[in-house]
C-alpha cells in the first residue's frame, strides 16, 4: 500500500475543511438571530422615538416615588408563553430613578402586540422588596394579591404599528 504524501493529503483535506467551516458558519448564522431575540440591554435613546422612528414605544412612567435606586423598563411579546416569563424579555432599559415622571424609548423588533413592564428598585439592591419597590405595566392593569403582580398578557397588550406608539404607565407602590 502506497503512503500519501503531505501535499496529496492537503489537496484531499482542503475541500472537507472548507465544507466544515461553511456548515459551521451557516449554523451560527441561523442560530444567532434566535439567540439575539431575547435579553437585549439597550440605552434610552429618545431619538429612536422621533418622527422617523419605529417600530417603538415611547413610554412615560408617572408617579416615581423617589430619586433613589434604578428604574427598569422591559418589553415582552404579548403572548401567554412570553409575557413576564423569566429570560423572555426582548429589550431592557435601566436608568437612575428620578422622582416624578421619566420617559423611555423602547424599540420593538417589528409591528405587533407587546407588553411593557416597569420596576423601580428603590434601594438599588437588585432584589424585589415588596414594601419599598414599585411596579407598573402597560395599560395600567389592577394588581392585587390574587394575581401576584402578573396580570394576563391580554390586559397589558398594546398594538404597535410601524411608527411610534406613545403610552403612559402609572407606577404603583405598596
Amino acid at each position: 500500500m502506497a503512503m500519501m504524501t503531505s501535499p496529496a493529503m492537503a489537496r484531499i483535506a482542503r475541500p472537507f475543511a472548507s465544507a466544515a467551516i461553511a456548515i459551521g458558519t451557516f449554523a451560527f448564522a441561523v442560530s444567532a438571530p434566535a439567540l439575539a431575540q431575547y435579553r437585549q440591554p439597550i440605552g434610552n435613546d429618545l431619538a429612536k422615538c422621533g418622527a422617523e422612528g419605529g417600530p417603538a414605544v415611547m413610554v412615560t412612567v408617572d408617579g416615581i416615588k423617589s430619586s433613589t435606586g434604578r428604574v427598569r423598563v422591559q418589553s415582552y411579546r404579548a403572548t401567554a408563553s412570553e409575557w413576564l416569563e423569566k429570560g423572555r424579555w426582548l429589550n431592557r432599559i435601566e436608568a437612575p430613578a428620578r422622582a416624578g415622571s421619566m420617559r423611555f424609548c423602547m424599540p420593538v423588533p417589528a409591528a405587533g402586540s407587546y407588553g411593557i413592564a416597569v420596576r423601580h428598585d428603590a434601594n438599588g439592591n437588585g432584589d424585589t422588596d415588596l414594601t419599598k419597590d414599585g411596579g407598573a405595566m402597560s395599560n395600567n392593569p389592577s394588581i392585587n394579591i390574587l394575581n401576584l403582580g402578573k396580570p394576563s398578557y391580554k390586559k397589558t397588550a398594546i398594538a404597535v404599528g410601524p411608527g411610534v406608539k406613545a403610552i403612559r404607565i402609572q407606577m404603583r407602590y405598596m
